[in-house]
């Protein structure tokens, strides 16, 4: 068994070697997957894994937008449509420096099975570009979503490829977004989700990430007889689901005690309450700034550069990027 595993991810390996991330994902499901297929002789010689490691479509392209100052910039845009054998592809974009071929690949790939395990009827997919939001004005990260969707725009649909949000992408960006597909379509349609609630968004979106992993927590800690009343919690993040994984630990009588984001984290002894979450929100989602304003604002420590990871906690709950 343990020689068909290694040949399997050796081949992976051969076709997408400088692809790291995807290969660790691609790893992590063979070691569980193949035996499964070899105790079940209907799966055999059907090649599964070998057809599920291979998008089913990749598409790259060049986008082109103009800043303040008038200059052209240039940055890369990709869709993968990883899998659609249960439904149309669904899975967000990202907007991030690190983004390229191999990580966005490696998230389509586990997307694959996230929707899947929903049992709803959807495919898997990702996208994104290295495009940085951060330090952008509202004027050019609009020109910016609209020159990407102009190009996205053939290859998605409400049957096809359903975006969403994902790092760097929130409802300012899935609102220039989908207002150019509605401009180039000529129709109203569900192609994005996380919308705002004023014009086709649903109602928790914003809170669904965030209150899903805590909601998760909960249950395992339920197993052991436990629960996060009294509880301290370590958070990872400042975005949108940091912010409402912070909400929900807190009304489950946890006390949060960072949160991060790329500049480095906050730790506030005291706890991150209903009104200094209101602050981080303020901060985050409206004046788009670094989470050391925080440890201005309330006299807490930054730890510039560093993960919040070293700091003694009950529970620990990743909410900023993969492999935390």
């Amino acid at each position: 068994m343990e020689a068909k595993i290694q040949a399997f991810i050796d081949s992976v390996k051969v076709r997408n070697g400088n692809e790291p991330e995807f290969i660790q994902a691609v790893t992590e499901v063979a070691e569980t997957v193949i035996p499964f297929i070899e105790n079940n002789p209907k799966y055999n010689n059907a090649m599964l894994l070998e057809r599920m490691v291979e998008p089913e479509r990749m598409i790259m392209f060049r986008v082109p937008w103009l800043d303040d100052k008038g200059d052209v910039q240039v940055n890369r845009g990709f869709r993968i449509e990883m899998n659609s054998a249960i439904g149309p592809y669904k899975g967000g974009l990202r907007f991030h420096p690190s983004v390229n071929l191999g990580i966005l690949k490696f998230l389509a790939f586990e997307q694959v099975f996230k929707n899947s395990l929903t049992t709803l009827p959807m495919g898997g997919g990702k996208g994104g570009s290295d495009f940085n939001p951060k330090g952008k004005s509202d004027n050019e990260v609009m020109r910016f979503c609209q020159s990407f969707m102009s190009e996205l725009f053939r290859h998605i649909g409400p049957n096809t490829d359903v975006p969403a949000g994902d790092i760097g992408v929130g409802g300012r960006e899935i609102g220039f977004m989908f207002g150019q597909y509605k401009r180039l379509r000529n129709e109203f349609t569900g192609v994005l989700t996380g919308k705002g609630a004023a014009w086709g968004g649903s109602l928790i979106r914003p809170e669904a990430t965030g209150y899903g992993n805590v909601y998760f927590a909960e249950q395992m800690l339920k197993t052991k007889g436990e629960s996060f009343d009294g509880k301290t919690v370590v958070i990872s993040g400042s975005g949108n689901v940091a912010q409402y994984a912070c909400e929900k630990a807190t009304e489950l009588g946890a006390k949060v005690l960072t949160l991060s984001d790329s500049s480095g984290y906050i730790y506030d002894p005291a706890g991150i309450d209903a009104e200094k979450l209101a602050f981080v929100m303020e901060l985050k989602n409206v004046k788009r700034g670094r989470i050391k304003a925080y440890a201005d604002h309330f006299g807490c420590e930054f730890h510039e550069g560093a993960r919040p990871w070293s700091v003694a906690c009950d529970i620990a709950l990743p909410c900023a990027t993969q492999n935390e």
